[in-house]
């Protein structure tokens, strides 16, 4: 059974939220400040904590930050709970290592989605890093300027992080989707994965997902005689148009020209 650590001032919020873990399986612990929750997360040592970042005696950026420092509660995941937020605060949760914010009022759906979301991702954190890791492929420029065009393996960064968000870009990049569509799959507000994959990466999401459709693009072009309208389709573009424009951005050249010659020549 699964413990869930609430740290609510609102009582009734708090109440609300323990009585649904309580009727979903979970054990359910309460607490209606920092300092309380604080010593309950070193007692029961949770699966997770949901936190609210306005509190009286000490905020919730204190109380990550104290946990973070704690061996037994470092890793932890915890998800802030607030009435807003702006990028300010998400980059400072962030970087104190929160996990993901919930945006009150929340219904309950919302709530208990967000919380399988991050036990589901933890799991698969903790299987990758008990699993034996494969040898790291050669790798390349994100952008494809080397000699040789990347493959769909070398463009994703190794990052635990982040390998369920590449995982659905690969899986989906021939489809036409957006920030929106990858967020909602991952559990993540899109404000959140947007600075979360720009901090760990550099780049954003709509970056990535350009990236994976040139390397398609690049080896259509290479292997086959499709036309450009049938290459941007196969690429994850309806519009053949938009796909020449935005190839001619990334490589300098359009398709045509990029399949007459060899991509040594053009980047050399």
């Amino acid at each position: 059974m699964k413990t869930i650590l609430i740290i609510e001032d609102e009582r009734q919020t708090r109440s609300v939220f323990l009585k649904c873990l309580t009727f979903e399986g979970f054990r359910a612990q309460g607490a209606n400040n920092g300092s309380d929750g604080i010593r309950l997360a070193q007692k029961y040592l949770p699966d997770l904590v949901v936190c609210d970042i306005m509190m009286p005696d000490m905020d919730g950026y204190s109380v990550l930050s104290t946990l973070r420092g704690f061996q037994a509660t470092a890793a932890i995941p915890l998800i802030f709970l607030t009435a807003k937020v702006t990028m300010a605060d998400l980059r400072r949760g962030m970087e104190l290592g929160a996990d993901d914010y919930l945006t009150k009022p929340c219904t309950v759906e919302q709530f208990l989605s967000a919380i399988a979301t991050r036990l589901k991702r933890q799991e698969e954190i903790r299987g990758a890093a008990q699993s034996p890791k494969p040898p790291l492929a050669e790798s390349s420029s994100p952008t494809g300027s080397s000699s040789q065009a990347p493959t769909a393996d070398s463009i994703f960064p190794n990052c635990a992080k982040l390998s369920n968000v590449f995982e659905y870009i690969e899986r989906h990049y021939q489809e036409p989707i957006n920030l929106s569509d990858v967020a909602q799959d991952a559990g993540y507000s899109p404000a959140y994965l947007t600075n979360l994959v720009q901090s760990e990466t550099g780049l954003t999401i709509k970056r990535w997902i350009i990236e994976r459709r040139m390397v398609q693009a690049r080896q259509l072009l290479k292997t086959t005689t499709h036309s450009v309208r049938q290459i941007a389709e196969r690429s994850g573009y309806t519009d053949a148009g938009y796909f020449a424009r935005q190839f001619r951005q990334f490589h300098g050249v359009s398709p045509q020209i990029w399949r007459q010659n060899p991509v040594a020549k053009l980047t050399s």
